[in-house]
């Protein structure tokens, strides 16, 4: 079963969206929103598998949505305006459907999802990387093998993932989501929505106002921590 949301405005384009749905009976709609405050609370709470995004709503747009989460699920766009395409697949993507959402593209959509969601319970199932594998990363001319434990940031770019090691910051194409299954939840935190950071680089954690967290690494470079994540750091590191 794919657990869902569908984040739209209008009550009538909901409701022929779940008619369209009755035809795939692997989709189980947990939750609905009408705005985008609704949308954010249902979201972190029911962390669903797949997320139905309007663009235009209340509040915020889908976009801004998307940036208030610290886990984006999958995401079909379903929306009236076809300009907003490409920058729809900056985010975790499958679809961008536009109304009247025609049967056909919708079922080619729940195709990608469900071979989306193989593949990442096959990562999940495979070994944990430990500190010491290397891993090969290749960005344009340039190729490195990279122990594991040297890198001390991984940073969401669209479907790519830059990572940080020495001074050196290629682009690997895979997504965050991928490379988090991958790694050791102990050793490696994702510290909000765009960046996993490896503990052995935190060399010092600062409380701000309103209870977030700001992580400066040896290395220079500060990093801010999303409420989310802010307690577990804290248990963490005993604060």
């Amino acid at each position: 079963m794919i657990n869902a949301i569908i984040v739209e405005d209008s009550r009538l384009a909901r409701k022929e969206l779940k008619e369209l749905l009755k035809a795939h009976p692997q989709i189980q709609i947990i939750a609905e929103a009408d705005s985008a405050e609704q949308a954010i609370l249902l979201l972190n709470r029911e962390q669903p598998d797949l997320l139905f995004l309007d663009i235009h709503l209340p509040g915020k747009n889908g976009f801004e949505i998307l940036e208030e989460l610290d886990r984006i699920p999958l995401v079909i766009f379903t929306t009236a305006f076809d300009q907003y395409a490409l920058q729809a697949f900056e985010y975790n993507t499958i679809d961008y459907l536009l109304k009247p959402v025609v049967p056909e593209q919708l079922e080619r959509a729940i195709s990608k999802v469900e071979a989306n969601l193989e593949k990442q319970g096959e990562h999940s199932k495979s070994k944990k990387m430990s500190l010491t594998d290397r891993i090969f990363v290749k960005d344009g001319n340039k190729c490195w093998f990279v122990t594991l434990g040297d890198i001390r940031l991984f940073e969401s770019k669209g479907n790519y993932t830059q990572i940080h090691f020495d001074d050196q910051r290629p682009l690997m194409l895979k997504s965050l989501q991928q490379i988090d299954l991958l790694l050791d939840q102990l050793q490696f935190i994702r510290i909000n929505r765009q960046q996993i950071v490896n503990t052995k680089f935190i060399s010092n954690v600062e409380e701000r106002f309103g209870g977030r967290l700001k992580l400066s690494l040896s290395t220079g470079e500060v990093l801010e921590v999303s409420r989310r994540q802010a307690n577990r750091i804290k248990l963490i590191f005993s604060l």
